[in-house]
């Protein structure tokens, strides 16, 4: 029997398949941490992360990295290290297999802010992969399950700066804005 590849865990714009084309991707929840957003000396722009949290689990995807090719991942979360997750993920897979997932360390997170906002067309990408995968209760989890909201949310949907966009339907787009209506997020346009 041919072993199984390591796997990694997204838990922000990669739960959003479009954005990626790794295989046999499937849900995955990651015990004691939880999302925050933050920005680091290496982006312009705030970005998620995860942080320890007892008792707090969040959903996300898992999918495989074929012949253990972490390059071209690495490369795309170049902000970010790559832990290995040991027993800290729920999934569907055999109990041996490897995965991995990628947090910013935590002396090299700071604030969101006006001169570092959260970009619109990055948050859009990770809702519709959390509306597809885990429905609206699913967005509202990711929602209520994730810190920094604080930041700013720079509104670049017609002139989107995240690299990997996606149109969103007008529903995508009104489910996104009526929950940053509730958080009563600052936003920027």
């Amino acid at each position: 029997m041919t072993p199984l590849p390591p796997y990694f865990f997204g838990y922000g714009s990669l739960v959003n398949t479009a954005t990626h084309d790794y295989l046999d991707a499937q849900p995955a929840q990651l015990m004691g941490w939880r999302r925050r957003w933050c920005h680091t000396a290496l982006r312009d722009v705030a970005f998620l992360t995860v942080e320890p949290a007892p008792q707090v689990q969040i959903d996300g995807l898992i999918a495989a990295v074929p012949g253990a090719d972490w390059q071209a991942l690495d490369a795309r979360e170049f902000a970010y290290d790559r832990l290995t997750a040991e027993q800290q993920i729920r999934h569907g897979l055999p109990d041996q297999t490897e995965i991995s997932f990628y947090a910013v360390p935590a002396k090299a997170q700071n604030q969101g802010s006006r001169l570092h906002p959260i970009l619109l067309s990055y948050l859009d990408v990770v809702v519709q992969g959390h509306l597809q995968v885990f429905g609206e209760a699913g967005v509202a989890d990711f929602f209520a399950s994730t810190r920094g909201w604080d930041a700013p949310i720079l509104n670049d949907r017609q002139a989107p700066r995240y690299p990997r966009h996606q149109i969103l339907s007008a529903a995508e787009q009104q489910l996104v804005d009526h929950h940053l209506n509730q958080l009563k997020a600052q936003i920027l346009t």
